[in-house]
């Protein structure tokens, strides 16, 4: 949380080494071995912050913007070795951590907090993590195999239908 007036360095530097810096090294050591058995497929989880400006979220919307752009360099420079490259980008899913921020930020409003971000999102609530697991599934089957390149928001219509 924060802006890049109040984003300290240190916060900086580890949201860069968890998003950025682990999904480097994730790609740095599968590559190779998706080369040697033939191709495959790679889904990375972005996010709707690297798409829109989310107030206070300099950070993460940096570290997820360099997911995209790691992605798409992926998927260029290996369609020749089968590789296919994709991101996903949810807006707000339902998990522990949701739960938890609440807690801690809100306590005694937590039910009052749950309601107002699931009203934040068009749809009317959150997403579910079966829901994002679901289409990275599919975007790791032979069924996807023309798809390499995009990204998918998985926003229940944050992006295109929030005012």
């Amino acid at each position: 949380m924060g802006n890049v007036e109040n984003t300290f360095e240190q916060d900086f530097e580890r949201v860069f080494n968890v998003n950025v810096k682990g999904v480097y090294n994730c790609l740095h050591a599968a590559v190779p071995l998706m080369k040697k058995n033939g191709g495959g497929a790679i889904t990375n989880l972005s996010s709707i912050a690297a798409l829109v400006g989310i107030s206070d979220r300099f950070a993460y919307s940096m570290s997820k913007g360099a997911v995209h752009a790691m992605s798409l360099s992926v998927a260029r420079d290996f369609l020749s070795s089968n590789i296919r490259s994709n991101t996903i980008s949810p807006a707000r899913v339902h998990t522990p951590f949701v739960d938890g921020f609440i807690s801690k930020n809100y306590p005694g409003k937590e039910q009052e907090m749950f309601e107002k971000l699931s009203k934040s999102q068009p749809i009317g609530r959150m997403g579910t993590v079966e829901e994002i697991a679901k289409l990275i599934l599919y975007l790791s089957t032979d069924d996807a195999s023309f798809i390499t390149g995009n990204d998918y928001s998985i926003d229940g219509g944050f992006i295109k239908l929030n005012n």
